[in-house]
């Protein structure tokens, strides 16, 4: 029987909440859940007004993986939903707003993805988005030393930057930037990734080549493009183990010796709200993001 449980006023049916999602440690679908209940506070912000793609894995990482982003069928009347503009034409796309949505969309097994612009004003980016991915065997240790170098090229520009984990081998720098169309974000982080390889050219390469990529940081910018999306903060990732796309303090990346030190998991990511708060807040504050020049 599928226990029906209520949120914000919200009948919810969860189901399979013993399932193993994640083979590696055992974590269960129920816990997936309860950490999403225990991480909301945080991540809804997040969420909220930005587009949502599902990355779905409902029998874990090793099974069927898909990527989606219209509206799920079956999706409650209560789900807020809006239409999005598309190359291929408009699609209706659900808005995560509240908790009882967020468990919902949890309860799908679900990857979190969203775009750099907010819902009222498609294509006008307020964040620019880094992807930091290392072609063995390069690691996070040189992530790092890249997301440094970025940092303080934006903080020439008068923009400051963010760090969160991948969830996976990298890094994601992020920044708030005023409202700015999204081409024109994709020009200048291009340009600063470009200039990244100059600066560092057996380090870092900005063409996505897969033969250019192998002992160096790809730094991708593309995720600027308007019909981008990136992993939300604090999103659990489709990996052998629960891994979290986490933020991360400057130290972190400054202290960052070995590919584990930057690595965190679900059941981590409670005491670090507790000592941190949200390191990613100043993204949601309008008054520090930063003009492109």
């Amino acid at each position: 029987m599928t226990p029906i449980t209520e949120v914000e006023g919200r009948r919810l049916a969860l189901s399979n909440l013993e399932k193993v999602l994640y083979p590696a440690t055992g974590f269960t679908k129920g816990e997936v859940l309860h950490y999403y209940a225990t991480t909301a506070d945080a991540l809804l912000p997040h969420l909220r007004d930005r587009p949502l793609s599902f990355l779905r894995y409902p029998d874990g990482p090793d099974g069927q993986v898909f990527f989606a982003k219209n509206v799920p069928p079956g999706t409650p009347d209560w789900v807020t939903t809006a239409e999005v503009p598309r190359v291929e034409g408009p699609a209706r796309m659900v808005l995560v707003q509240n908790l009882a949505t967020l468990m919902w969309a949890a309860n799908l097994v679900t990857e979190f993805h969203t775009p750099q612009w907010l819902i009222g004003d498609p294509g006008q980016a307020d964040r620019l988005v880094f992807d930091l991915d290392p072609g063995s065997p390069a690691t996070a240790v040189q992530c790092c030393e890249v997301a440094l170098w970025l940092r303080d090229r934006l903080a020439e520009d008068g923009i400051e930057a963010f760090a969160k984990t991948s969830g996976s081998k990298g890094l994601h720098l992020l920044a708030a930037v005023r409202p700015t169309s999204s081409e024109r974000t994709s020009e200048y982080a291009k340009e600063l990734a470009v200039g990244a390889e100059r600066a560092m050219p057996r380090l870092v390469v900005h063409r996505m080549t897969r033969s250019l990529r192998p002992g160096k940081v790809f730094v991708d910018w593309s995720q600027n493009a308007a019909r981008k999306t990136t992993a939300t903060p604090y999103t659990l990732r489709a990996r052998p183990e629960p891994t979290v796309s986490a933020p991360v303090t400057w130290e972190e990346v400054e202290d960052c010796q070995s590919p584990g030190r930057l690595s965190f998991v679900a059941p981590d990511i409670a005491p670090r709200l507790q000592d941190y708060g949200d390191l990613l807040a100043p993204l949601l504050d309008p008054a520090r993001a930063g003009p492109l020049p």
